[in-house]
């Protein structure tokens, strides 16, 4: 069993930065990706970013330059700093592990969700 405790998010304005975080427990292998997807309204589901366990990292292209995935392995623990926050970031974003990865669909853990509004 895996548990994923998201914190973070919130309101903040056009421009300005928050820094989402979130930690696994319970079976954790070393071989893993964590990530972060987001859901807004009137559309589907995206990645936003994701690492696996030796630091490789995707972005989607619409938050390259502007969001920083890291992790730290000792705490399983992924994070996302968000800077330069545009309104077309609004929405629930989602903290997500993928491991077993060897299967043919991977075991797939998902947080609640937590807010971000960006508004003047």
């Amino acid at each position: 069993q895996v548990q994923l405790v998201e914190s973070g998010g919130g309101l903040v304005q056009p421009g300005g930065s928050l820094r989402l975080s979130c930690a696994a427990s319970g079976t954790i292998f070393a071989i893993n990706i964590m990530g972060w997807y987001r859901q807004a309204p009137g559309k589907q589901r995206e990645l936003v970013a994701n690492v696996d366990n030796v630091n490789n990292i995707k972005y989607v292209d619409s938050v390259k330059g502007r969001f920083t995935i890291s992790r730290d392995n000792a705490k399983n623990t992924v994070y996302l700093q968000m800077n330069s926050l545009k309104p077309e970031d609004t929405a629930v974003y989602y903290c997500n592990i993928k491991q077993n990865l060897w299967r043919p669909i991977e075991d797939d853990y998902w947080g609640q969700g937590t807010q971000v509004t960006v508004s003047s």
